[in-house]
């Protein structure tokens, strides 16, 4: 299989919640393939880093600031991303937030927080992102949507109520814009990460019984390194994956295959 079908050399790419871990990485991983990129986070102070590992890549990085849980905000954004950069063929909705804690235990306040980022947002920016792939401008050719769910995308965990409501929200999406938009040439797939060590879950990593007891549930019996994601992300946005939407692929070092 040659190379040429995952090159994104003239594609152009919006990464929300692009600060850092696994936003950073799929940014950084675009930029390597030839996408130039936008990129976003409530803070342009905190993206100042990954506009410096693009722009070394060779890219051109737009750095914007968003709150994905205002609507108006993920429309204003996303097209003044597409306007700097002259279109857009691919949008990567990782912003996204989590908060333990026992279901008996959850007010409105953390459920609105948590759904409103994950799961309201992203569905907010890719009709944003959609407007403009099916614009009836002659540059319009369609795009690929990339999705971060989660392993609660699939299977229940404890005090992640709901954190699992948005992520299994987020799959449904996923699979109904996939259908829906297929006509129009866009994919609409998803990643749903496992057990990676990021700024987001490192509360859980304090915990060495913890670990120990993941490490065991795990086939490849190792956590996920943000490495392990690049691959997966550039495949989704590329030609390679040109007849590949409406699926969410785990990485997850088997955990899903084996329980």
């Amino acid at each position: 299989m040659s190379r040429p079908i995952f090159d994104l050399t003239g594609r152009r790419a919006i990464v929300t919640g692009a600060s850092r871990g696994i936003g950073q990485t799929i940014t950084l991983a675009l930029a390597e393939a030839g996408a130039d990129v936008a990129v976003t986070a409530r803070s342009l102070e905190n993206l100042e880093d990954t506009r410096r590992l693009v722009e070394k890549a060779g890219r051109r990085c737009i750095v914007l600031a968003q709150d994905v849980a205002d609507v108006e905000d993920c429309h204003a954004v996303i097209s003044q991303a597409a306007e700097a950069l002259g279109g857009l063929d691919i949008l990567v909705n990782n912003a996204g937030v989590e908060n333990v804690r026992p279901s008996l235990d959850v007010d409105e306040a953390l459920w609105d927080a948590i759904v409103s980022t994950n799961l309201k947002g992203a569905f907010f920016c890719s009709q944003a992102a959609g407007r403009i792939m099916t614009g009836a401008q002659d540059e319009a050719r369609g795009g690929a949507i990339v999705n971060l769910c989660s392993l609660t995308s699939f299977v229940g965990i404890p005090t992640a109520v709901p954190y699992g409501a948005s992520k299994s929200g987020l799959l449904g999406v996923t699979r109904a814009l996939a259908a829906e938009w297929a006509g129009h040439g866009i994919r609409v797939n998803a990643i749903a990460p496992g057990y990676f060590r990021t700024a987001m879950t490192e509360v859980f990593y304090k915990d060495e019984a913890w670990q120990g007891q993941m490490l065991a549930k795990i086939p490849q019996r190792r956590f996920g390194e943000l490495a392990d994601i690049a691959g997966v992300a550039v495949f989704l946005c590329s030609d390679a994956s040109a007849y590949v939407t409406g699926h969410c692929i785990p990485v997850d070092g088997g955990y899903l295959a084996s329980i």
